[in-house]
């Protein structure tokens, strides 16, 4: 759509929204990780119905508020690092064909952002509590939690798969009706 005013107002929703379940973040704490999810589904409906490169510019507001105002620094370091710009990058990652290498390519750009959220988050932002956790699984504890953090993200591009098909099939004729 090229109506301006409508990328705008879209553009504000879908930041306040992320910003909101970034805020909820730090007040239910134990889902601290589903919250930076919500959001990046967020991202994804301002890629379908606006485009690629207006998303990436809402990702970089909200990442931006998201670090300023939440309370919980590890659920917007989650957004920034991985969650806020993977639904956006998986639309260019879709057009891959084989089947495997795009698996393989997701794996690898999804351990690649855990580290470097691992590395930020433990020596950038000092935040050691990570350290004392896999402490307690022995010196294999690092692997033990990317192992868990893989599982994690098999089911987070599963659901995104499911609710981008859904959204194209069932929401996506209704809004343009309605417009």
């Amino acid at each position: 759509m090229n109506d301006v005013s409508y990328r705008v107002a879209l553009g504000g929703i879908v930041s306040a929204l992320c910003l909101l379940t970034m805020f909820l973040a730090g007040i239910i704490a134990p889902l601290y990780i589903v919250f930076p999810m919500i959001a990046g589904v967020l991202m994804m409906i301002i890629a379908i119905e606006v485009s690629r490169s207006w998303a990436l510019l809402t990702y970089i507001a909200v990442s931006l508020l998201s670090l300023l105002i939440t309370f919980d620094k590890e659920a917007a370091l989650l957004f920034i690092m991985f969650f806020g710009h993977y639904p956006i990058l998986r639309m260019y990652l879709g057009k891959i064909r084989l089947k495997f290498l795009r698996r393989t390519v997701k794996f690898i750009f999804f351990n690649a952002c855990i580290i470097a959220y691992f590395f930020v988050t433990v020596y950038i932002f000092g935040l050691d509590q990570m350290l004392d956790e896999m402490g307690d699984f022995g010196k294999y504890g690092g692997y033990i939690l990317l192992a868990a953090a893989d599982v994690i993200f098999i089911m987070y591009d599963y659901n995104l798969t499911i609710l981008y098909k859904s959204y194209y099939r069932r929401f996506m004729p209704k809004l343009r009706k309605k417009r």
